[in-house]
């Protein structure tokens, strides 16, 4: 996944994220940053921005290859099925209201 930025523009931080860690971790991240070659705060972001995209990557795209997108397309296809369950369920009134 790649950002949305152009690259060589440079945008405001104008949002503080706070967090707290034992002394532990927080010589861990310093090591881990310090190994890149950057500071804590970069390379917390950085990986924070990583891992969102990992978690949220199969909740806002998917990609299929090509038999895998003619599959998909044949199934997307076909006719809706007729659920006489489903129908009398929605006739019913909502428990939520």
């Amino acid at each position: 996944m790649t950002s949305a930025k152009p690259q060589g523009l440079r945008l405001a931080k104008t949002s503080r994220i706070e967090l707290r860690a034992t002394e532990h971790d927080r010589d861990l991240l310093d090591r881990a940053a310090a190994a890149l070659g950057t500071d804590r705060s970069s390379f917390l972001l950085a990986q924070g921005r990583l891992a969102a995209q990992r978690v949220l990557a199969d909740r806002e795209q998917f990609v299929l290859d090509h038999e895998g997108q003619l599959e998909w397309e044949r199934i997307n296809s076909r006719p809706a099925r007729s659920l006489p369950g489903l129908a009398r369920l929605l006739e019913r009134p909502s428990p939520f209201r």
